[in-house]
């Protein structure tokens, strides 16, 4: 009996210890567990989950830079302009280089950025005896040379613009001048006269206007015939010719039209350019 109690001892102890070989629980995992390793315990570490941060984009920004003011283009309207030339063929033309050789050195005929605009006036009173004037290449009653003389534009009373002859060629409308200036005749007999028909001389400071604009001429180089000696430009080799000019455009009225003309300029943002001192003519 004893050894049989002995057997029922032994078979317990065996039955309620660890490394029993019974089946493993369902929900056992393959890795082997704390208490069932058999090196050092090793515990297995959990890493949390890690968020990358998002980078976000700033939100897009409108960048508001100071307001400038952009300087307007120069750019008048050309005036209405009729054309109606007068008879300048090779042998005016010629005429025209032999005359500019004269009296200034040039053998051409050709004008070449002019630097001066010279109003004139007719001292008549309709376009068509001026227009007749300009269209007989004939020697001048007052210095007898050929060509004839001419402008370029003439301004009728009733401020239709006239162009004679193309802006590239010369044209004899005031010694000492012709080689660099473009000449703009007024029908009528006086300064006056024009300076008080709103017409014609509405007509005439838009035409010059355009031309200073087309050829960067400043204020200071408008001038009326009566100035011409005083011109910077002014160049002539013919000794008896040096002090010729005429009266039309005195400087008090030449200085009422260019205050006009200056107020359009700014309406129309013409640079008037720098100011442009007289030369003393010794005459």
């Amino acid at each position: 009996m004893g050894r049989a109690l002995l057997t029922l001892v032994l078979t317990a102890a065996l039955a309620s210890g660890c490394g029993s070989s019974g089946s493993a629980p369902a929900n056992a995992g393959s890795q082997p567990t704390a208490g069932s390793q058999s090196g050092p315990t090793t515990t297995a570490t959990t890493t949390p989950a890690t968020t990358t941060p998002t980078t976000t984009a700033p939100p897009a920004t409108t960048t508001t830079m100071p307001a400038t003011t952009a300087t307007p283009k120069a750019d008048p309207p050309k005036p209405r302009v009729v054309w109606k030339p007068i008879p300048f063929g090779a042998r005016r033309r010629a005429e025209m280089a032999a005359y500019s050789e004269r009296h200034y050195g040039i053998d051409s005929w050709r004008l070449v950025h002019p630097h001066v605009i010279v109003e004139h006036y007719t001292d008549t009173t309709t376009f068509s005896s001026a227009f007749n004037t300009f269209s007989d290449d004939a020697p001048d009653p007052e210095l007898h040379e050929l060509p004839g003389t001419c402008a370029h534009f003439i301004v009728d009373r009733d401020g239709t613009i006239y162009q004679l002859v193309p802006l590239n060629t010369m044209c004899r409308h005031t010694v000492g001048l012709n080689y660099t200036a473009i000449g703009i005749e007024h029908v009528g007999t006086s300064d006056a006269e024009i300076l008080n028909d709103p017409a014609q001389l509405n007509a005439s400071l838009r035409l010059t206007l355009w031309l200073m604009a087309r050829y960067h001429v400043p204020l200071g180089d408008v001038i009326g015939h009566n100035e011409s000696l005083t011109s910077p430009y002014h160049k002539e080799l013919y000794a008896a010719w040096r002090c010729q000019t005429h009266s039309d455009w005195l400087p008090a009225d030449i200085h009422v039209y260019k205050l006009k003309l200056a107020a359009l300029a700014r309406r129309y943002h013409v640079p008037i350019g720098p100011y442009v001192r007289p030369v003393n003519p010794h005459c």
